[in-house]
């Protein structure tokens, strides 16, 4: 406004010394000059300050804000957006140094941002593991594990870690020990489904030596053939322990292969439009030590997402005294990204505050009770407390009704005893399937909100077999939600539960069928493409407190959005999960191109170690 205003004086000053006297004589000419190079400079400086860093034009862009706007073209300076409009509104912004990307027609929406995501420890992991994320048959995943098995040295396993459902594959069956151990042969292998069950080959049973005398964890079992010997089957009944520990026990890899790992896992998320995540830390990943891939990516300057992360407690019983360390040292919404905003910074405590406290998803298996634990209550409450007095934000997992009703009574309570500071900050449910109205009011009052993700599109089959179709229609209740004005952010809880590729997500919650095509959600429970679309991006920004930055492309929010590979609004329903980006910015800078833009895509270092699945078949299987 500053600039402005000098100009429109020295224009008027121009105008008016150029009247007096008919310029009659050459002090007045001199002073016409001098007032008519003060303006050109000026104007010249205006200029320069609404020069874009980069414009994008020929596009069909979903601004995502109240109107539901679209825009053809858009201006991005200092990392945000500058202004939306028409080509011609844009295009005066445009200066030498402009960087110009033709979007040639195509859609472009804000960055997604997925509210439930083990981001951290999926970079960990990714160059380890072999992904079935996608594939269509069960024939040529076990190909694939073959052909793995083949090709992994000594002292190293083949694992499938989740991301697939029994029902994506055309055989619509799992696979059989005896299918397993044929194409693993002398390889250890270990396979995971969801949190439910998992399969070791022989090999993998002598190198973890298990055996028919070793004795599972409470409530989980390994499984016995009418023989008596193990069929390499692990059940978790619905304890997960029994899969976590075989996760723990297998041969990690080096740092600078995690930090690959990261690189090439977090690549991938770009390559289907993501920008930003808040991971959920998870079972058998601690902090700080598992979390240095990212760390090294953040202190670098080479964040291609902007992280948030919910510290997760790994030792049962030790609970508060982990917190307590936690508070000491760290501090909630600091960003440690040296080079982008809210790029890498702890949120809060969560998903499991207490493990006392927690349910399992696992629909394989009865419900569990939080009655059948009697110091759930008393641990949740110290923890709960423990976060408000420190000013921490919480997530809680909990997936079924009866669980929140009872975690609410805690809640309610420790918000009485504190005059309601509980309800002044950022707290919410994760999953709530089967959340009931009683208890959506009383999150409600709170001021909580509920983060969904996909499992159900996972294993929506199995809860239908268990707790029957009908209550699978409002599994969880997304619409009322959304109607009853509650924060809801959406998301995958990849890489393990459900894959980490957000389109089939985002397909399930508008036409509410699973990734094996049955139908679950009821009509009045589905979404419209615009309303899925905002869950993705502006739902999410609330759960890491940063609704005021992100999730809509208007003026003044972060740059961060995806070019894709057709348009999400149009396209056949059963297309949205082919959907992937093919380019995609963060703070204004390239972080992925592919197609048509891969001459801008920016470089990634090979894939290590060279046995990795990840260098013979990527992540997501697309074809």
């Amino acid at each position: 406004m500053g600039s402005g205003t000098q100009c429109q004086k020295l224009t008027t000053a121009r105008y008016f010394s150029g009247t007096v006297n008919n310029l009659s004589n050459m002090k007045n000419i001199l002073k016409v000059l001098m007032v008519s190079i003060a303006f050109l400079s000026c104007e010249e400086k205006a200029a320069q300050k609404d020069v874009a860093d980069m414009i994008v034009i020929n596009a069909n862009i979903a601004v995502m804000d109240d109107d539901n706007a679209f825009a053809k073209a858009m201006a991005v300076k200092d990392g945000k957006v500058l202004k939306t409009g028409t080509i011609e509104e844009i295009d005066i912004l445009q200066g030498d140094s402009t960087q110009v990307i033709d979007a040639k027609g195509k859609t472009v929406i804000p960055g997604l941002n997925d509210s439930h995501l083990h981001l951290t420890r999926g970079g960990r992991f990714f160059n380890a593991e072999l992904r079935w994320d996608g594939v269509k048959t069960l024939k040529r995943a076990l190909e694939m594990l073959k052909e793995q098995a083949e090709r992994t040295p000594d002292g190293q396993w083949v694992r499938v870690i989740g991301g697939w459902s029994p029902f994506q594959f055309e055989e619509k069956r799992f696979p059989t020990p005896e299918e397993i151990n044929e194409a693993t042969g002398n390889v250890p292998t270990y396979v995971l489904f969801l949190y439910s069950r998992a399969w070791l080959n022989d090999a993998g049973l002598k190198a973890l030596n298990i055996d028919e005398n070793t004795k599972a964890p409470e409530g989980s079992t390994f499984e016995k053939g009418g023989d008596g010997k193990l069929t390499g089957v692990l059940l978790a009944e619905p304890n997960p322990t029994i899969l976590y520990a075989r996760i723990g026990a297998l041969p990690p890899l080096s740092e600078e292969e995690m930090v690959n790992g990261t690189k090439q896992f977090y690549r991938e998320l770009n390559s289907f439009g993501i920008t930003s995540g808040i991971d959920a830390g998870g079972g058998g990943h601690k902090f700080p030590k598992d979390y240095t891939g990212t760390k090294v990516l953040a202190d670098d300057g080479e964040m291609p997402i902007r992280l948030s992360y919910y510290l997760f407690p790994q030792n049962k019983g030790a609970e508060y005294a982990e917190f307590q360390e936690w508070m000491s040292n760290n501090e909630v919404g600091k960003n440690h990204a040296i080079h982008l905003d809210h790029g890498y910074e702890l949120e809060g405590g969560g998903e499991f505050l207490a493990w006392s406290a927690g349910d399992f998803e696992n629909f394989l298996a009865p419900q569990p009770l939080l009655e059948d634990r009697p110091t759930w209550r008393e641990d949740l409450k110290r923890i709960l407390r423990l976060h408000v007095d420190n000013g921490w934000p919480f997530r809680i997992h909990a997936t079924y009704g009866e669980t929140i009703a009872n975690m609410l009574d805690v809640i309610e309570e420790v918000n009485t005893e504190t005059n309601g500071e509980l309800a002044s900050r950022r707290w919410l449910f994760d999953h709530a399937e089967t959340v009931k109205d009683t208890e959506l009011e009383r999150i409600k009052a709170l001021n909580g909100g509920i983060a969904i993700q996909a499992r159900m599109a996972y294993a929506g089959e199995f809860f239908v077999e268990r707790y029957g179709a009908d209550k699978a229609k409002h599994a969880p209740p997304v619409k009322k939600i959304m109607d009853m004005g509650i924060p809801i952010g959406a998301g995958t809880d990849g890489t393990r539960v459900a894959s980490y590729n957000p389109w089939p997500a985002l397909y399930w919650l508008v036409s509410g069928k699973t990734v094996g095509d049955f139908q679950l959600a009821a009509p009045e429970n589905q979404l419209t493409r615009e309303e899925a679309l905002r869950l993705y991006t502006q739902g999410s920004a609330w759960m890491s407190k940063e609704e005021d930055v992100k999730g809509t492309l208007e003026n003044g929010m972060y740059a961060d959005f995806a070019i894709l590979s057709d348009d999400y609004f149009t396209i056949p329903e059963t297309e949205i999960t082919t959907l992937e980006s093919v380019l995609t910015v963060v703070g204004g800078n390239v972080v992925y191109g592919n197609k048509e833009y891969a001459a801008m895509n920016p470089p990634l270092p090979a894939v290590i170690p060279d046995w990795s699945p990840v260098k013979y078949y990527g992540g997501y299987q697309k074809n």
